[in-house]
């Protein structure tokens, strides 16, 4: 059965925990991956954030690597004042970032870069730890032990409370998990990509983090804006989405842009319609249906678009609507894994 209050603005937001651990996270997290520092100007990004807070986020994911730093500085202003213990601050490690030219052991999760780089995004996030600390992708150079060593002691200095990961294969995982244990923290999170059209994860990875009590913090729940159905097969991109936007974001939509894919995608309108829903808020329902799925990220270029996506918490989707959509979108989704390692090679960028 489809459950959907009409009244569904004045509904509180969702929570669930991250993974098997005590950590709650609101069903929607709001990311700032290609906006903050980039392309949309402070002021905006803050009210941003101010409608994510208003509209009961909590969660809030950043990288050291967003927009060389600017990411995290501008979060850090948007937060200023709010009471620390009601929220959730995650970050990432692992690109270079910061001012040229860049040295040798800039990049990837070798020990003196792990815990230079926690120091950095404190600094610029104004706070004193991060609830999650993340490994933006897996470093084939440096030695897994090395780099879980690493992050316990970033936990056991009180900068972190919880170790993730980003993009790492099932045994990648299931190999850091069981260090982690050793050394006595909690690796809890695994961020993928997944959407409805992108569902590498299934085959492998949900399953194994199901068994060692991973959850899932998932980015581009909506395509890239794909599934918002605002791109129409035979029809000339939008300007000003992100698919025209050559400062981030449009190399990783190119691949959903085909005439089949826009095509399928236009067949989910009359299921949302009939949901009363808009196409958004259905693809991010959609993913928070996965009980493995602990919070969906989105990102936003107005506050607008927050106010309209957070509805999407709390939705319960029926099988026969879960059929629906895959019946829509048949063979234009992606499942096979080793698509993920295609897009994203386990080594470093120099």
């Amino acid at each position: 059965m489809f459950y959907r209050n009409s009244q569904r603005r004045d509904e509180p937001m969702k929570y669930r925990y991250l993974g098997s651990s005590g950590l709650k996270i609101s069903e929607i997290t709001y990311g700032n991956w290609l906006t903050h520092g980039s392309q949309i100007e402070a002021e905006t990004a803050i009210k941003c954030v101010r409608a994510a807070l208003e509209n009961g986020i909590t969660t809030f994911d950043t990288a050291d690597v967003y927009a060389n730093g600017a990411a995290e500085e501008i979060l850090g202003r948007a937060l200023m004042g709010e009471r620390r213990e009601s929220l959730e601050i995650f970050t990432k490690v692992y690109w270079p970032q910061g001012p040229d030219p860049k040295g040798p052991n800039d990049t990837g999760l070798s020990r003196k870069h792990i815990l230079e780089a926690i120091n950095g995004s404190l600094r610029r996030l104004k706070v004193d730890y991060v609830d999650l600390y993340q490994a933006h992708r897996y470093d084939i150079f440096a030695p897994l032990e090395e780099t879980m060593q690493a992050f316990a002691d970033v936990v056991r200095a009180g900068k972190a409370l919880y170790i993730g990961v980003s993009e790492w294969t099932s045994q990648q995982i299931r190999e850091a998990h069981k260090l982690a244990q050793e050394l006595g923290i909690q690796l809890i999170s695994n961020q993928p990509e997944y959407s409805m059209l992108w569902r590498p994860i299934e085959a492998e990875v949900i399953p194994t983090c199901k068994e060692l009590g991973i959850g899932q913090l998932v980015w581009s729940p909506i395509a890239q804006g794909v599934l918002s159905g605002k791109y129409l097969p035979g029809h000339k991109i939008p300007e000003g989405t992100r698919a025209t936007d050559k400062r981030g974001g449009s190399e990783l939509i190119g691949r959903f842009l085909t005439h089949d894919i826009l095509s399928n995608v236009q067949q989910l309108t009359p299921i949302a319609e009939e949901l009363d829903l808009t196409m958004a808020q259905l693809a991010i329902a959609w993913v928070l249906q996965n009980d493995n799925v602990a919070s969906a990220i989105i990102g936003a270029s107005r506050p607008e678009q927050i106010v309209e996506n957070v509805k999407a918490s709390g939705i319960v989707l029926s099988a026969d609507m879960m059929q629906r959509v895959d019946e829509a979108l048949s063979y234009v989704v992606v499942r096979d894994p080793a698509e993920t390692s295609k897009r994203i090679p386990a080594q470093r960028s120099s």
